[in-house]
């Protein structure tokens, strides 16, 4: 990460919601995760928010995660970040996206909960 990344971290003004990894000759990169600028450096010195970012990883944990990745629908999603003795660290964790019917069920569900919440308000 560039210094005003890790600024911007530090700060809390990191967007990890549409993130996920990847694995790619052999190396593993973050994409959309968006970091904002920092504020405090100009223009000219600041970083692209939304660029790919490489991750190092050991080549034992990269040989792993390929294997995950290989089954079918697993994804790579940032889950955290966090400092550790002044790195910037990223927890990784494994995801499977959701079917079309999953997503209508979630989408209904969700519809009855607030219906419901309505009528309690009332009384």
């Amino acid at each position: 990460l560039a210094g005003t990344e890790v600024k911007s971290v530090r700060e809390g003004r990191v967007n990890m919601q549409d993130g996920y990894g990847l694995i790619r000759n052999g190396e593993a990169w973050l994409l959309n995760v968006h970091i904002s600028p920092y504020e405090a450096s100009g223009e000219y010195f600041n970083h692209d928010p939304s660029r790919t970012r490489k991750l190092l990883l050991k080549r034992q944990e990269i040989n792993k995660l390929i294997g995950k990745l290989e089954q079918k629908g697993l994804t790579l999603v940032p889950l955290k970040m966090y400092f550790k003795r002044g790195w910037v660290k990223v927890l990784l964790g494994l995801g499977k996206g959701k079917k079309l019917h999953d997503k209508r069920e979630t989408i209904k569900k969700r519809d009855t909960d607030r219906e419901i919440k309505r009528a309690l308000k009332n009384y």
